[in-house]
C-alpha cells in the first residue's frame, strides 16, 4: 500500500466512529444532492470513498429495489461504520481502493463521490479510473456538504486560486480524464459538480 494511502486509511479509520456525530446536519444536503444528481430506477451507481455511507439510503432510494447501490471506501473502520447506522441495507459495501476498483468497464451508469477530490493520490488517474467503471453518457456527481468558502474557514486556511476544485482548474482535470463538466455548484450550503462521461 502506498504511503499516501496509508495516510487516508490512519486519517479516515482514527475519526470514523465519530464521523457522523461530528456533522449530524449534513443529512438534508446529501439527499438534495442525490436529487439534483437526476438518477433514474434501475440505475447502477457507485458511492466511491463512500466512508460511513450518508449517501447509501439516498442513492438506494433513486434507483429502486431493480437499481444497483454500490459504496466502496479504503478505510475498514468507515466500512464498520456504516454497517453500524444500518446502511449496508441499502447497497453492497467494497472495501476497495478507488485508484484500481474491481469492477468491468463500463458497467455502472453513475458514480457519487462525496468529499473525494480532494484526498485523490493522482487525481487525474483516479477520475480516469472512475470513467472507466462508467458506461459513455453516464454521469459523476463530486459533492460536499459546503462550499469551497465554508469548508477553508472551517479548516483554517485560504482559499487559493490553485484549489482543484475551482471551476477553472477542475474543468480541465476532468476533461483530461474522460468527463465534461456539465454543472457547477459552490455555494456556503455545497458544492457539487456534475461530469457526463464522453463516449
Amino acid at each position: 500500500m502506498s504511503e499516501d494511502h496509508t495516510h487516508v486509511q490512519e486519517f479516515f479509520g482514527a475519526r470514523a466512529a465519530d464521523w457522523d456525530r461530528k456533522f449530524p446536519g449534513d443529512g438534508p444536503a446529501f439527499a438534495a444532492a442525490v436529487a439534483e444528481f437526476d438518477l433514474r430506477p434501475g440505475d447502477r451507481v457507485l458511492d466511491a470513498g463512500c466512508g460511513t455511507g450518508r449517501a447509501l439510503t439516498e442513492l438506494r432510494s433513486a434507483v429502486g429495489p431493480s437499481g444497483t447501490v454500490l459504496g466502496a471506501d479504503l478505510t475498514p473502520q468507515m466500512l464498520a461504520a456504516a454497517v453500524r447506522a444500518g446502511r449496508a441495507a441499502a447497497g453492497a459495501l467494497l472495501l476497495a481502493d478507488v485508484a484500481r476498483l474491481p469492477l468491468r468497464d463500463g458497467g455502472l451508469d453513475a458514480v457519487f463521490a462525496s468529499g473525494l477530490i480532494a484526498h485523490l493520490p493522482d487525481p487525474e488517474a483516479n477520475l480516469r479510473e472512475l470513467a472507466r467503471v462508467v458506461r459513455p453518457g453516464g454521469r459523476l456527481a463530486l459533492f460536499h456538504p459546503i462550499g469551497r468558502s465554508a469548508l477553508a474557514t472551517r479548516q483554517g486556511r485560504e482559499l487559493t486560486p490553485g484549489d482543484m476544485r475551482a471551476e477553472h482548474n477542475l474543468g480541465p482535470l476532468l476533461a483530461g480524464s474522460g468527463w465534461d463538466l456539465v454543472s457547477y455548484a459552490d455555494e456556503d450550503a455545497r458544492f457539487l459538480a456534475v461530469a457526463v462521461r464522453r463516449p
